[in-house]
């Protein structure tokens, strides 16, 4: 998994109409570089797209660092707090500012980062729109190298000139747009330092037109710029400003990315329903048919009796009448039951082993006496009843269910 590391340029400059291009490294997991350049924005969507996270450094320009002293609060809390803690401090409504607040440090103060709303989210969405997995937005001053006791500068060359960007302590920093003077950028930042030695970090291409010019500045050094320091410092920066975006920031991507799966989702839902309930109306028409012959067959046979039950339970039970009339009897009857039963008991070498006898859900429920029969006088038994096509079910030690056996009935 990579990480992409974008460096946009300062607002200024993209209002002067100048060509933007943007400073970028594809960085893994490991903090190893894989690869290094400077493009437009819109030309790095297969690389925004293939990151597993973008991160937007922010020119310092665009990015002001406050430092207020804030009561202690839990963090939902603290985000409503923000706009009245740095309101003074702010030119404008900081309702149209993004706010985002470090940890309390050992003065009781925190940082907090201002960034113009509509700027950020144009950037944010535009990465969004390009297949962004997750944006972070860093301010560039907190991703300078940090000196105790010095200041960490660097000046970029930009399209619109140099942005100055100047890290004085762990949360503390400030950018500035200058002409693309390299003397008179030098004087400002040495003025802006005040007594302070600093550190200026510049590309490679720009150390032998910077020397000769930082050798006339007192407690200048400069050092060659690297991509290694702006990744190690973004990962300690403390601030992440896109998701005080809320809806319309990083956490609008997962909406982006489930769109469609959803759709399919309640798509493929709908058609089930549909098709549960279209196959549940053909199988009620069809039980309804069923019902239907089956009440003519009936009416049809007995034209003068009224339907009380179920047509095929009613007929059922006209059937066993009709048998019982005509002297036939069913095998589950009591008659053949008990009949069979006790022609059964004969085997036995004694009979007065029945404490109840009852006829029960066309069945014979028998009761036996306590230590009046044993295993082999059960058997013998069984085997009796099933030339009888009987069969004995034992529930429950010492109580008999006779019914007939399975294919016995006719």
């Amino acid at each position: 998994m990579t990480t992409l590391f974008i460096r946009y340029p300062a607002k200024a400059s993209v209002d002067s109409g100048a060509a933007q291009t943007c400073p970028f490294a594809l960085v893994g997991d490991g903090g190893n570089l894989l690869q290094q350049g400077a493009s437009p924005l819109g030309n790095l969507s297969d690389m925004v797209a293939a990151a597993r996270r973008v991160v937007l450094l922010l020119a310092a320009p665009d990015t002001t660092l406050l430092r207020v002293k804030a009561p202690p609060l839990s963090s939902a809390k603290l985000k409503a707090a923000l706009p009245a803690l740095v309101e003074e401090q702010v030119l404008g409504d900081p309702a149209d500012c993004v706010l985002a607040a470090t940890a309390e440090d050992s003065e009781g103060l925190r940082t907090v980062a201002v960034v113009q709303r509509a700027w950020l989210e144009v950037l944010v969405k535009a990465l969004l729109a390009q297949g962004a997995h997750a944006v972070s937005a860093v301010p560039s001053q907190l991703c300078l190298p940090f000196q105790p006791g010095a200041v960490s500068a660097t000046l970029l060359p930009g399209d619109a000139g140099y942005d100055l960007v100047m890290r004085q302590s762990q949360f503390e920093g400030l950018g500035l747009t200058l002409p693309a003077q390299p003397q008179a950028a030098l004087h400002t930042l040495r003025a802006l330092a005040g007594e302070q030695p600093v550190t200026l970090y510049l590309p490679a291409n720009q150390m032998a037109q910077f020397a000769p010019l930082a050798a006339e500045v007192q407690h200048l050094t400069l050092e060659e710029d690297h991509w290694a320091h702006w990744v190690a410092s973004s990962r300690s920066a403390g601030l992440d400003l896109a998701p005080a975006l809320g809806a319309s920031g990083a956490s609008a991507r997962a909406w982006q990315r489930w769109r469609w799966p959803l759709r399919i989702a309640a798509l493929a839902l709908v058609v089930n329903v549909a098709g549960l309930n279209i196959e549940w109306m053909r199988l009620k028409n069809e039980a309804k048919l069923v019902t239907q012959s089956m009440t003519q067959t009936f009416k049809s046979v007995y034209p003068k009796e009224p339907l009380v039950a179920a047509p095929m339970d009613q007929m059922s039970r006209n059937i066993r009448l009709a048998k019982a009339n005509s002297g036939q009897t069913g095998p589950d009857e009591f008659v053949t039951l008990s009949a069979g039963f006790g022609e059964a008991l004969g085997v036995l070498p004694r009979r007065d082993i029945i404490a109840t006898l009852e006829y029960k859900d066309r069945a014979l429920v028998v009761k036996v006496k306590p230590n009046t029969v044993d295993a082999a006088a059960v058997a013998q038994l069984r085997s009796a009843l099933a030339g009888r096509k009987l069969d004995l079910q034992e529930p429950t030690p010492g109580s008999w269910k006779i019914v007939p056996a399975a294919g016995g009935k006719s």
